[in-house]
């Protein structure tokens, strides 16, 4: 997140190794690495996931039509969970087809560490030891730590609730490079075989939540990765898509306001008790399967436009505002819970009691505050201390052909 939810660090390393391959291949520029428009479409993520909270701690989620869609901006972590598709999986789409190479495994966890923990562990820390409310025994403690809420029960502590979908998002993290291997053969003649096998098993995982798993009280096994692949594979298809030859997608693409109307009409119908009941009341089996599948087209139809056309009339998600706050948009989504939380307390506003824009103003400029001084003090710091000791590593070592530092550059996307 949720997202995003900087950049994989395969970005400018793909740059370079597609202007290596054979000049006769036709690689196109969705290849190449930077998307700008992906940044500002995760800050506008990040920003929807603040806004659906806003909504249900003041009660707003419950005021009707209007409410309801605002409590229904937690569709924002499709977003996230398809951009992380998409960027992640790109460099593997992109070998298959002979025109780029991915970072090795090792290097691929450090460059993910490098993102995550960081500032997730100072959020942490100081979360739990300072807000009113959170913190606990150690269960707690190891279990935020160590992103294993999911699993671990009553360890979704106050301030910290939405580091379920982070939880669900370093799984997929984790077992990419599986997911890599079990596709490595699929290349050549095979090729055609990917995106059929990508949507397969994205549609296969829509029954998920059917499957009758034993878990412990407080435990959901709907809020493990596999009921969340479809969103993740939204990405990923896209990722196929924007590395190989031109298709009917590709058309599509270019015709945004269909593909904006497209995503206009899920959100509209994930509103609606198809997508599951208002509030924290938990969706029936079929309720869920639905809002996961609205998930994944309103990602893919707000995604695709932004890789698969010409990224120069992305002006609005390009801006330099909208590149600022997807470059925050990490630390707002990891603090903007905690800052709420203390928004009630501190100008005095008495919970799920209305003054819905007047706290949604509060906690956008308080968050954005926070995490621009996260980003300023933990995360690029921790980026360029990484950056440096990868440096340090390859003094001296022969050079392999055209690769390049496989560390995170600044011109690369951001991933949550």
């Amino acid at each position: 997140m949720p997202g995003g939810f900087p950049q994989s660090a395969w970005g400018a390393h793909l740059s370079v190794m597609i202007s290596s391959t054979n000049s006769s291949q036709t690689v196109p520029p969705q290849a190449r690495g930077f998307v700008p428009a992906l940044d500002g479409m995760r800050g506008l993520a990040a920003l929807g996931v603040l806004v659906t909270h806003v909504a249900f701690q003041t009660g707003e989620a419950q005021s009707g039509a209007i409410g309801r869609a605002f409590g229904r901006l937690d569709l924002a972590v499709a977003v996230f969970f398809a951009l992380s598709g998409f960027l992640l999986w790109r460099p593997h789409a992109a070998k298959a087809r002979g025109i780029g190479q991915p970072q090795s495994t090792v290097r691929y966890w450090i460059s993910r560490a490098t993102r995550i923990l960081p500032a997730y562990w100072v959020a942490v820390v100081l979360i739990l030891l300072f807000l009113p409310g959170a913190g606990g025994g150690y269960q707690v403690w190891l279990a935020n730590l160590g992103l294993a809420q999911v699993f671990v029960p009553l360890t979704l502590t106050e301030g910290l609730t939405q580091m379920w979908s982070l939880s669900v998002e370093v799984a997929f993290y984790v077992l990419l490079p599986l997911f890599a291997y079990l596709m490595v053969r699929l290349r050549g003649n095979s090729l055609r075989f990917r995106l059929p096998l990508l949507l397969g098993v994205s549609v296969l995982a829509l029954t998920w939540a059917f499957i009758p798993i034993p878990t412990p009280d407080a435990i959901h096994h709907d809020n493990w990765l596999p009921g969340y692949l479809p969103w993740f594979g939204a990405g990923m298809v896209l990722a196929e898509l924007a590395v190989g030859p031109s298709t009917w997608v590709h058309r599509l693409a270019h015709r945004r306001v269909l593909l904006t109307l497209i995503a206009f009409i899920a959100f509209v119908l994930s509103c609606t008790d198809l997508a599951g009941p208002e509030g924290l009341v938990r969706p029936e089996p079929w309720q869920y399967a639905i809002k996961i599948a609205l998930g994944a087209i309103v990602s893919f139809s707000l995604i695709a436009p932004l890789v698969l056309r010409d990224q120069s009339q992305h002006r609005f998600l390009a801006s330099p505002l909208a590149l600022a706050i997807g470059r925050w948009s990490y630390g707002l989504f990891i603090w903007h819970l905690a800052v709420l939380n203390a928004v009630f307390p501190v100008f005095g506003i008495v919970p799920f009691s209305g003054s819905f824009f007047y706290v949604l103003a509060l906690t956008v400029v308080l968050s954005v505050a926070v995490a621009s001084a996260s980003y300023a003090l933990v995360e690029e710091p921790a980026r360029v201390a990484v950056t440096r000791w990868e440096k340090r590593r390859h003094i001296g070592e022969p050079a392999k052909g055209n690769a390049a530092n496989p560390v995170t550059t600044k011109a690369t996307n951001i991933e949550n």
